[in-house]
């Protein structure tokens, strides 16, 4: 297939491009440390051979990365799976979701895609703020990823918004791709989860006709994500206090590495993904003669509802909300032994900050309010 040139910056690597790209990753002195890491027992070359008989990405996913989300979710989870009766494994989706992990929600996604028996994985939006690394980079335009670019001027940032959405159009339109966004920049670190009216307007830059019709075009599918246990939920709490004592606190270079690798390998208890009906027959529906403003507020506030009436929630969520508001409205959710469970979860996570001037209440308050906000959302998603 002819890719249009204009998208060569921040497409996935095409079929054609992988031998290079297999030989520049195999130079690479830190790829080769990542690979002795993860596999200790498998001599380079084999890895290397294996790596370079893959043809197309899905075969690389196929031949690497599936079998590692699995054997790491055999790990770190209790166990997981997908609710995806509302759509139809055999066509391509936009799907929009809540954003948990930097590294894994995708990842498993696409695992539980190919479980599902749908035809393709995702191609993953992932921002260009954490591939400062050209051997990452390489990886994971490899892994189909397509690259969201940040920290741009404002006429920078329309060209580039404008490019991105033409691409994800080209993407499900043209090369019959799913695709997996998060519902706003970056994570929701309370996990109050909103979708940003901007990224609706990104995806209505590209395609043809109204603004309606164009967001149809991309057939958006929300998604929740649920983790029974967020193992940054300690990192993002720290992060709280930290903003709060300095308001000009910036992260580091190393802290979303450490957000990542804590992500990946920390413990996630069960982990449920819930894909929503298609958003086609709902814009459909709509009035053309909307307002612009008017259709990206009623399509993000759909989103959020379809997003937060479709978490799956643990007795855990159930028990921050209730110790928060200092209560038991919720006990009929949870054990006393649940509780005690949780309690100690909190209590070891908190442990695990290391800041000069701690602010435990305060600190426990962050954390539990991560694990409150989605039950709050789901109830007011009832009304």
């Amino acid at each position: 297939m002819k890719i249009p040139q204009e998208f060569d910056a921040i497409r996935p690597w095409e079929p054609e491009d992988l031998p290079e790209v297999f030989d520049r990753l195999l130079a690479n002195e830190q790829f080769k440390q990542v690979l002795a890491y993860l596999y200790p027992q498998v001599p380079f070359e084999m890895i290397a051979k294996k790596l370079k008989a893959c043809k197309t990405n899905l075969e690389f996913q196929f031949a690497f990365a599936y079998d590692f989300v699995k054997g790491l979710l055999a790990k770190v989870a209790k166990g997981y799976e997908m609710d995806c009766t509302a759509i139809d494994s055999s066509k391509c989706y936009t799907f929009i979701s809540n954003h948990r992990d930097i590294v894994l929600d995708s990842a498993i996604l696409d695992v539980l895609l190919v479980d599902n028996k749908f035809t393709t994985t995702c191609e993953i939006a992932i921002g260009d703020n954490l591939l400062s690394l050209p051997w990452v980079k390489d990886l994971v335009r490899v892994n189909k990823a397509f690259i969201v670019e940040r920290a741009l001027s404002m006429r920078q940032m329309l060209m580039s918004s404008k490019r991105l959405s033409d691409y994800m159009h080209f993407a499900v339109k043209e090369k019959n791709e799913n695709i997996w966004i998060a519902q706003r920049e970056g994570r929701a670190k309370d996990s109050n989860d909103r979708t940003q009216k901007s990224i609706l307007q990104m995806m209505s830059m590209g395609g043809e006709g109204s603004i309606i019709e164009r967001l149809m075009q991309l057939h958006l599918v929300p998604l929740s994500i649920s983790y029974e246990y967020d193992p940054c939920d300690y990192l993002k709490a720290k992060e709280f206090q930290q903003k709060r004592d300095n308001a000009e606190w910036k992260k580091g270079p190393t802290d979303d590495l450490v957000s990542m690798q804590t992500g990946i390998f920390g413990f996630k208890g069960h982990v449920h993904y819930h894909a929503a009906p298609c958003l086609d027959g709902y814009l459909a529906q709509m009035d053309p003669e909307t307002p612009k403003q008017d259709i990206y507020n009623k399509v993000a506030t759909y989103i959020d509802k379809q997003i937060h009436a479709n978490y799956m929630l643990y007795p855990g969520n159930y028990v921050a909300l209730d110790l928060l508001e200092e209560t038991s409205a919720h006990a009929d959710k949870y054990t006393e032994a649940e509780k005690a469970t949780f309690e100690q979860y909190i209590a070891g996570q908190l442990q695990k900050i290391d800041l000069p001037n701690k602010d435990e209440a305060f600190l426990r308050e962050r954390m539990l309010t991560m694990y409150a906000n989605p039950v709050r959302n789901y109830l007011l998603s009832k009304d």
